[in-house]
């Protein structure tokens, strides 16, 4: 069954995160283009015929995780497009540990290191993408977001098909 679709797995981003970015998208991105909403991808292309695996990675590592800061950090440009960039050890570390365990079946995109963006805008001319970095620039004020989980995505060559959502358990030193 190795004809399967592969997975994609995103961060599951708070309300307010999500709808900031993903209206963005909607405004920015070519209409004719734009299949799936706003994301943070942690993995791009894993194997659909391990999905049972994959699945239960996921769960166990999310009952350990707790919800995960994310400072944004402004947007950059792509070339042809716009995206913001993150930061966060705490998803670095849980990445890490996901590429571990996936480690025999990671594309070479997933094993390039980790850089974490969500694209606004992709494929339209340089010109355009340079006019709305250069907007977006003027107005950034740095801020935080919230990831509190994870997305598990089916990729349909283009279109994605939401398969899960595993929400981080864990809990801090401070809810005790």
């Amino acid at each position: 069954m190795a004809d399967q679709p592969p997975l994609i797995i995103t961060a599951a981003l708070d309300d307010g995160a999500f709808d900031w970015f993903d209206g963005l998208r909607q405004a920015h991105f070519p209409r004719h283009r734009n299949f799936i909403p706003a994301h943070l991808t942690l993995f791009h292309a894993l194997p659909g015929a391990q999905e049972d695996f994959v699945l239960e990675t996921l769960k166990s590592a999310c009952r350990r995780q707790t919800p995960i800061r994310l400072d944004v950090r402004g947007p950059w440009s792509l070339g042809r497009g716009v995206a913001y960039r993150l930061a966060s050890a705490d998803l670095d570390r849980l990445r890490g540990q996901l590429a571990d365990a996936f480690s025999p079946s990671l594309t070479r995109q997933d094993q390039a290191p980790f850089r974490p963006h969500i694209t606004i805008q992709n494929k339209v001319e340089p010109a355009d993408a340079k006019t709305l970095l250069e907007q977006l620039q003027l107005e950034f004020e740095p801020f935080d977001i919230l990831a509190e989980g994870l997305l598990v995505w089916r990729y349909l060559g283009g279109p994605w098909e939401a398969v899960d959502k595993i929400t981080f358990e864990g809990k801090s030193t401070l809810d005790v």
